[in-house]
């Protein structure tokens, strides 16, 4: 991944950040890490600590997790505290998951592996059983929490500051763009995913949750910006 075209190399300027998907990619990074930063102490009186975050467009990466092929996507391991972005997926959006490839559908996919990062540091991961399956497993717990807090960024990004700038990161989305980020976590579903590739539903393999439940608790995140309001793991399987 050529990031010599984000600036100096260790933040992404603006311009760069709307023409570049790597740039882009660095400063939703940046903005997360200012989110978290203030949301998380704030809100969770946990002190917030950056993941590492991993670019890469090969065919496969090495990790704490094991080795990972590009089919795999963007993913969080716990491991070693890394979010890992395929870049090639984000090119692959719309004829992988049917998703458009937008400036804010990128970012919700980043803000989700992130909020990964941030079940790692409540303790979240370790409490869950993830190697189960279904509509009210914990994986889709975890997966639909990781939503919320996306939503949790979006919430707050266009409102924190850099601290370097003192310019808040994110413009305040438009409607559409907000459609756009709704859109990928809708294509994200497991339904979704499952009807895209010809078979029929079943909810017992399910490991991220339906599209409505996809939308509905990145919705929660967005609109409430409460880590409460996120806790997934305290609702009846009725009302997932």
């Amino acid at each position: 991944v050529d990031m010599s075209v984000c600036g100096d190399g260790t933040t992404a300027n603006g311009d760069a950040a709307n023409q570049y998907p790597q740039c882009r990619m660095v400063a939703t990074a940046e903005s997360l890490d200012a989110v978290w930063g203030e949301q998380l102490p704030a809100q969770a009186t946990t002190a917030y600590t950056k993941p590492n975050f991993h670019l890469w467009d090969g065919s496969s990466v090495r990790t704490a997790c094991g080795t990972a092929s590009s089919s795999v996507g963007p993913f969080y391991c716990p491991g070693d505290s890394t979010v890992y972005l395929d870049m090639n997926f984000f090119s692959d959006m719309e004829r992988t998951v049917g998703a458009q490839d937008t400036p804010l559908a990128e970012e919700y996919i980043v803000a989700h592996e992130f909020g990964h990062h941030i079940q790692n540091l409540l303790g979240t991961m370790d409490r869950a059983d993830r190697s189960g399956t279904g509509a009210t497993s914990d994986s889709v717990r975890l997966e639909l929490q990781a939503d919320c807090y996306a939503g949790i960024w979006v919430h707050n990004a266009s409102t924190t500051p850099d601290p370097d700038t003192g310019v808040p990161f994110l413009t305040e989305p438009s409607q559409e763009e907000i459609s756009s980020a709704i859109q990928a976590a809708e294509s994200v579903g497991d339904d979704h995913i499952q009807q895209r590739s010809g078979g029929g539903v079943d909810a017992d393999s399910w490991t991220h949750g339906s599209s409505e439940q996809r939308v509905r608790w990145f919705t929660t995140g967005m609109e409430s910006g409460s880590t409460q309001q996120c806790d997934t793991f305290e609702v009846p399987g009725s009302d997932l």
